[in-house]
């Protein structure tokens, strides 16, 4: 059987190389610049009696050295095996520049289609290449290296080392060419898009998992054991007082009530420190600079993103929670995460800007304008989060049961008006 997986997975792998040297080609053909891990050794194949195969191939077994050198005893021998793989690579890199010597784009626009093309291309070599899960190529092998040496992550040496090698593409352009060659803006673009459509490519075609019978790391949860569970989850504007009309329920109802709670389970389920939990649940800040960073991912299996690893731990424990008791749980979109469990019931609190703001000052000891901003930018924190998550919006009525103007109604009132909403719901989806 394992002897049969590795048979599927080299082929796939050696799929991925041949389409990602196609890729590489007409990046070269495009002539608007290669991509990162590729300028270095362009530069030296103009410059030098070697293919562009031949000065990838350098390149790669100098990238092997240094993970030596950096993992030492730590090394695992089997990742020798990027030792043909980069020589197949290279192979196929000069066999497609020849295969492809006819193409010769003069006109901006038909360099441009080229040049996405070969990205897209590329992305779709790098899609195979990874679902093998056999190795990664040396680039990819030298971030990790350096994640497990010095406890960085992934997502930042991926950039690291990227821009190390354009960085040594550009120096070693005007050291030997006397100006600056292959690397331009479809550098930039290749950079900024590969990874995209790599995480795109992913999240639709799921048929490879199973010729190569690799399961999905997705959490699938019986929900038949929960039936008679009352889950009452509440999203809320922040200064609105969700966490104080959702403490006032679970009290009335004498059920658990998880807010904070939750910190201390995600640190003990998922090894994250609370520190960390504080500073990044439910926040993200700019959703398209998170993007771009989280694709960098998308080359390698064994890591995700440390906010996706998070919001995946948080998702596990709110699951488990549903599934052993009766509870209500604030924000965390705990909405979403249940949205298919029965006996889910959803609220959304609100309140009035200067409601707000005065509560906030309250509460937290804050000057007007630091009020202000600092809900501004928990809203939208809390708004980005959900947004890249969820696929919705936070604060379309539409995600909820019920929703409360809690300026309007005060704790008190908007405690009760939930208990009254909440025994209606209970009794209509028995009857």
């Amino acid at each position: 059987m394992k002897t049969r997986l590795f048979i599927r997975q080299s082929i796939l792998f050696i799929i991925g190389l041949f389409v990602m040297s196609i890729g590489v080609t007409l990046s070269v053909k495009a002539n608007l610049g290669v991509s990162p891990i590729s300028c270095v050794p362009y530069i030296y194949s103009i410059e030098y009696p070697l293919t562009l195969g031949q000065t990838t191939i350098i390149m790669n077994i100098v990238l092997i050295l240094l993970q030596i050198a950096l993992l030492r005893k730590k090394y695992q021998i089997f990742q020798l095996i990027q030792l043909p793989v980069v020589f197949l690579f290279g192979f196929f890199i000069d066999y497609t520049m020849r295969l492809f010597s006819f193409l010769e784009p003069t006109h901006y626009l038909g360099q441009a289609i080229v040049c996405l093309l070969g990205c897209i291309v590329l992305a779709i070599g790098v899609f195979f290449e990874v679902k093998a899960k056999l190795t990664y190529l040396p680039g990819e092998g030298l971030a990790m290296a350096i994640t497990k040496t010095f406890n960085i992550e992934f997502g930042k040496t991926k950039i690291g080392t990227d821009t190390s090698l354009v960085i040594i593409g550009i120096a070693s352009s005007y050291a030997l060419l006397s100006g600056l060659q292959g690397i331009r803006e479809g550098t930039v673009v290749a950079a900024l898009l590969v990874g995209y459509i790599v995480k795109f490519i992913n999240g639709k075609v799921k048929i490879l998992d199973n010729l190569i019978n690799i399961e999905e790391a997705e959490v699938k949860e019986t929900l038949s054991a929960v039936k008679n569970n009352l889950i009452i989850t509440i999203s809320r504007e922040f200064g609105s007082g969700g966490h104080e009309i959702g403490k006032a329920v679970a009290k009335h109802l004498g059920i658990k009530f998880y807010d904070k709670e939750l910190i201390r389970l995600t640190s003990e389920e998922g090894g994250f420190t609370k520190d960390y939990i504080k500073q990044h649940e439910q926040k993200l800040a700019h959703s398209l600079l998170y993007q771009l960073y989280e694709q960098n991912y998308a080359y390698i299996n064994e890591r995700k993103p440390p906010l996706d690893a998070l919001f995946l731990v948080q998702s596990k424990i709110i699951r488990d929670i549903s599934q052993r008791e009766s509870c209500v749980i604030v924000g965390r979109c705990a909405n979403f995460i249940l949205k298919d469990q029965p006996g889910v019931f959803n609220i959304f609190i609100h309140a009035n800007k200067d409601f707000r703001i005065k509560r906030v000052m309250q509460e937290y000891q804050l000057e007007k304008e630091t009020a202000i901003h600092q809900i501004e930018h928990t809203n939208k924190e809390r708004a980005n989060y959900c947004k890249h998550y969820t696929g919705k919006e936070r604060d379309d009525v539409n995600n909820y049961h019920l929703t409360i103007d809690s300026a309007t109604l005060g704790t008190e009132h908007a405690t009760q008006l939930i208990l009254e909403a909440i025994n209606e719901y209970q009794q209509t989806t028995q009857d």
